[in-house]
């Protein structure tokens, strides 16, 4: 099964409201968010940190970058850094890289997830969906409920963009 299929699994089974979108190969989020006709601050990114514990996603808004000196005081350790490709293959070997979905704390990878406050303040929330053309759309209440991401303040100016 690949990753939409398991997602839409997931949400069908949670009984949420979801919208499934394609569009052409786009590799950063605020492209995804473009060509997907969604606002960007409503346009997850999903990145991943390693630290003393292991591996978490930090998932903020499109527009934004994270600021990893915040997210490594907030946890508290002296070790934060960006996952590596290599890493991301072996995490997530069933979605492209640089495509992963939001969808840690067990209910499709078991890693922690750590949300931006500023994207949980809106009304929905888009992702990729496991590939570069694939995404799904959901009220951001729900992905809160299934996902219950730590809620913390990371994402800092304009993300670096093309």
């Amino acid at each position: 099964m690949n990753t939409l299929d398991r997602i839409e699994s997931v949400l069908q089974m949670r009984d949420c409201w979801y919208q499934h979108d394609t569009h052409p190969s786009a590799f950063t989020a605020r492209e995804v968010a473009l060509l997907d006709d969604v606002p960007q601050r409503s346009f997850a990114k999903t990145v991943v940190v390693h630290w003393e514990q292991g591996f978490s996603m930090a998932v903020l808004p499109a527009d934004k970058r994270v600021d990893l000196e915040e997210l490594r005081l907030d946890f508290g350790f002296h070790h934060l850094r960006l996952a590596t490709e290599f890493e991301l293959q072996e995490l997530f070997p069933d979605c492209e890289l640089g495509a992963m979905p939001p969808l840690g704390n067990g209910l499709l990878y078991d890693l922690p997830v750590y949300a931006d406050g500023l994207l949980t303040a809106q009304e929905y929330i888009a992702f990729n969906a496991g590939t570069h053309c694939d995404v799904v759309r959901m009220k951001v209440d729900d992905w809160m409920a299934l996902v219950r991401p730590n809620v913390l303040s990371f994402a800092k100016g304009a993300a670096a963009g093309r």
